[in-house]
């Protein structure tokens, strides 16, 4: 009888000891749940890029690069603290210029890939600076600078594309946003607290360049991350509404830079001469369509999005430094007196050739089939558009050859015009006084 009154608390206290073991056990459970739940949800390599990037690029590689900068900015440089300070400001110049990685990563695929090839890129770049730095042990002070802004550089491509893919990825799970960033903040605290608890170590044991070395290993491992990642590949040849807007504004640079190349090295040339190397260079620039319709750049690994960029530029650029002259000489061909109507007059010309030009393209667009879904024959009509582009060369001899400084018409015809129109602003005059006095 008093066995059995005993057996309740002899289960109570087996039960209370079992309390910290299961304690113990929901700790480690519960976090390893939550990392499989993200895995099946969002894929286990962007899991893993994640902890890659924030735990151990920039947590524990961050803090130990920004020790290890320090000591050899002071023990191997020799540098002094002001001018320390400023060497940390150029390697954080990277940093600046994010926007530039994230821009590049969303408009810009390599190989057709937006995320994995920056990945790639970044870690390939970190490993080659951190090697170079950690095996010159005498590294002139502006190469160690190059070496260490690359290595940042890398950190920072490496964070954008991240940071992309966490957008991404929250765009389409909404619900699982919130656990996305606390994995990052983890990720990145837990490897901050790790890096610099042993940064200082490192420093003493392997000295700064021995700690450059080391951060070979954050940096092929965000080369991992690129070759593991799960992305779909992109599609050729399809671009976006916003990727429309971004190579017209990327290929409106090209037309500033026809500008500038004109005002200060081409404006002093003849006009023939002038506008036949720039009509001959129109002619070679319409063969890049050509290569993107015939898919040869694919071949190189270069994407559409980047051809079409260049094309877009340099097309700019070439029709602005055929325009600019022609405005030139259509302002010094105005006779004086009807200035407005005969630089309008030579305006509309221009607009009837765009006009006559566009409709021509459609009928040969149309001649050989060419529709919204058929491209077959695209090619064709892009090659006789560049071969017709060598037409306005046979023109060319009714363009003068005159100094673009000096005046057309010689100084008998504006003196003449001048003193005509002085006359005929008198005589009005006068006939508008007589009438006057006469009906008076």
């Amino acid at each position: 009888m008093g066995e059995d009154l005993r057996l309740p608390a002899h289960t109570e206290e087996v039960q209370e000891n079992e309390l910290p073991k299961k304690g113990i056990l929901s700790c480690v459970s519960t976090p390893v749940a939550w990392f499989k739940m993200l895995a099946n949800e969002l894929h286990w390599s962007f899991v893993f890029g994640v902890m890659v990037v924030y735990g151990i690029s920039q947590g524990l590689g961050g803090s130990l690069a920004r020790v290890g900068t320090e000591y050899y900015m002071k023990d191997v440089q020799k540098v002094q603290p002001s001018e320390a300070q400023v060497y940390s400001g150029i390697t954080s110049i990277p940093w600046i210029i994010k926007p530039l990685w994230g821009l590049l990563t969303d408009v810009v695929p390599i190989l057709g890939y937006h995320r994995r090839s920056y990945f790639v890129f970044a870690g390939f770049l970190g490993v080659l600076a951190m090697l170079f730095v950690s095996l010159h042990n005498e590294l002139h002070i502006i190469l160690a600078l190059l070496c260490l802004t690359a290595g940042s550089a890398s950190v920072a491509i490496a964070d954008v594309t991240v940071d992309a893919c966490v957008a991404q990825n929250s765009g389409s799970h909404p619900t699982l946003a919130p656990d996305m960033q606390s994995l990052c903040a983890f990720s990145s605290s837990i490897g901050s607290l790790v890096g610099f608890s042993v940064s200082g170590i490192f420093v003493h044991l392997i000295g700064p360049q021995g700690v450059f070395g080391l951060l070979m290993i954050p940096a092929g491992l965000v080369l991992l991350v690129g070759l593991l990642l799960n992305e779909p590949r992109t599609s050729f040849f399809e671009f976006e509404q916003e990727l429309i807007g971004y190579i017209m504004a990327i290929g409106s640079i090209g037309s500033l830079l026809g500008a500038v190349l004109y005002q200060y090295g081409l404006k002093e040339y003849p006009f023939r001469d002038l506008l036949f190397w720039a009509q001959i260079l129109s002619c070679l620039s319409g063969m890049l369509d050509l290569v993107m319709v015939l898919r040869w750049n694919l071949k190189f690994g270069l994407p559409d999005i980047l051809f079409a960029v260049v094309d877009a530029s340099v097309s700019q650029l070439i029709g602005r430094l055929k325009w600019m002259p022609l405005l030139v000489l259509s302002a010094k061909l105005c006779p004086p007196g009807i200035e407005g109507t005969f630089f309008a007059l030579l305006m509309s010309i221009d607009n009837v050739g765009l006009l006559t030009a566009s409709w021509l393209g459609g009928l040969l667009l149309h001649v050989f089939n060419v529709t919204r879904t058929e491209f077959d024959k695209l090619w064709m009509a892009i090659l006789i558009r560049n071969l017709l582009r060598i037409t306005p060369l046979f023109l060319l001899f009714l363009i003068p050859r005159a100094d673009p400084n000096s005046s057309i018409f010689t100084d008998e015809v504006l003196d003449s015009n001048e003193y005509s129109g002085v006359q005929d602003s008198d005589d009005v005059e006068l006939v508008a006084l007589v009438k006057s006095v006469d009906s008076g």
